[in-house]
């Protein structure tokens, strides 16, 4: 065992799980009041439920199962981790260790948060409407059915690898570092299918949902941008330089983001928002994520810069196309996704188009951006309408009316009257 390697993932793992909780606040900020337990519960359910799914099966399907057509692994074979953990005088430890002498335990960890900060990314798109219910058996079949065949394609050997199918057509190893497609586009698509399923929020184009507590987006924002760097600077899975500079090219990117769309607003709005601050930071580490490894310091602002700008304006298009995705999920996560996994094919040194001069490394990344999309789109649709057709994802339209929270947890967020609870009724 390499005990720093081990010892910097653990840390990673417990940073990238850090940024479930700071999601929660992020999002839980920006909606409004009557719906902020709502919201920090979708997180916490995400949580708990990924958990248990990944120790089950999850893990196998994505890394430790037989490969089945290069899409998914078999889920008997890391069920419940039996491939990985052995009882030692009656303690269990990991079995083996991995090529970088980090045990597999510590890797089944730092994969479960990533797992979790990916499905809890979907839920700022259905946000004030969706029954808590519904939303964690979701979470379940989602990381059955799409996250963990989606890591095991992109990151186990699957079609969407470097050696996998698309790549060895191509002639070019396709390169998501951290993310881009497993996590972000995956996470937005899905979310996108979903809103279209469930529908809008009562007043969604003809009233404001201004957020009701900026401090807790700033603070979240905060929180993800500490967390990125395990996710980013982990997905080294050593202790080494390529760590070391996946964290400076995800501070260039994430700080070059916030700028530009501070930048952007001003010159739309007269403003520089905390919201908009917050949102760019979250824009930058998006998209410096697939690339944080093989893009140069000025590649990486420049990456940051586009981001900060595109998801800007982008996240207006809701109101022009007219589906509610709440808190802009497909507009920083999607938008954001797609332009860093696309900037590898200009930008990765030796390899992009513009820092290689060949353009076999752009048009795998495109081809593999299509592939996650498809199927993202079509497996999350099926589970979508399956469960809209079963339990149904919406609360009434009295619930939602007077707040969420009442309708679903039977709490409210604040007390403002001093009161200390509220009848059965009310909740109704």
């Amino acid at each position: 065992m390499d005990s720093g390697n081990a010892a910097w993932l653990l840390i990673s793992a417990s940073l990238v799980f850090l940024m479930t909780p700071a999601l929660a606040f992020f999002y839980g900020g920006m909606v409004r009041s009557k719906a902020i337990l709502n919201m920090l519960m979708m997180s916490a359910g995400a949580i708990a439920v990924t958990t248990v799914v990944w120790t089950l099966w999850g893990w196998s399907i994505a890394y430790a199962g037989r490969d089945i057509a290069g899409i998914f692994g078999d889920p008997a074979t890391g069920f419940l981790l039996k491939d990985s953990m052995v009882s030692d005088g009656g303690v269990f430890t990991s079995a083996a260790t991995d090529s970088n002498g980090v045990p597999v335990s510590i890797n089944v960890a730092f994969q479960a948060a990533f797992a979790m900060i990916t499905v809890a990314l979907i839920s700022g798109a259905l946000a004030e409407r969706v029954k808590y219910s519904t939303w964690m058996l979701f979470v379940a079949l989602w990381i059955t059915f799409v996250y963990a065949p989606m890591a095991h394609m992109v990151w186990n050997g699957g079609i969407l690898s470097s050696t996998g199918a698309i790549s060895q057509a191509i002639g070019a190893a396709a390169h998501d570092f951290a993310g881009g497609t497993v996590v972000h586009i995956n996470a937005a698509v899905a979310a996108l299918i979903v809103v279209l399923i469930i529908g809008k929020r009562k007043g969604f184009g003809t009233q404001p949902f201004r957020p009701h507590n900026v401090p807790f987006v700033m603070l979240g924002a905060f929180l993800l941008w500490f967390g990125w760097f395990g996710f980013n600077a982990g997905s080294a899975f050593q202790a080494n330089g390529t760590a070391g500079y996946a964290w400076v090219s995800t501070a260039l990117a994430s700080a070059s983001a916030m700028l530009a769309w501070g930048f952007t607003e001003k010159i739309r709005s007269g403003h520089y928002t905390a919201i908009g601050a917050a949102s760019g930071i979250v824009a930058g580490l998006v998209a410096i994520t697939p690339a944080a490894d093989v893009v140069s310091p000025l590649w990486a602002i420049v990456i940051g810069i586009i981001a900060g700008i595109v998801c800007c304006l982008a996240c207006s298009l809701k109101f022009k196309f007219g589906f509610d995705d709440s808190l802009d999920v497909v507009g920083i996560h999607g938008v954001g996704g797609l332009i860093g996994t696309l900037l590898v094919g200009l930008f990765a040194a030796g390899a992009g188009l513009l820092a290689g001069g060949d353009w076999k490394q752009l048009a795998v990344q495109v081809c593999v951006v299509i592939v996650a999309v498809l199927y993202s789109a079509v497996v999350t649709a099926i589970i979508a309408f399956a469960l809209e057709k079963t339990l149904g994802w919406r609360v009434s339209e009295n619930q939602e009316i007077g707040g969420i929270d009442l309708a679903d947890q039977g709490e409210r967020g604040y007390d403002f009257a001093g009161s200390n609870g509220f009848s059965l009724k009310e909740a109704k």
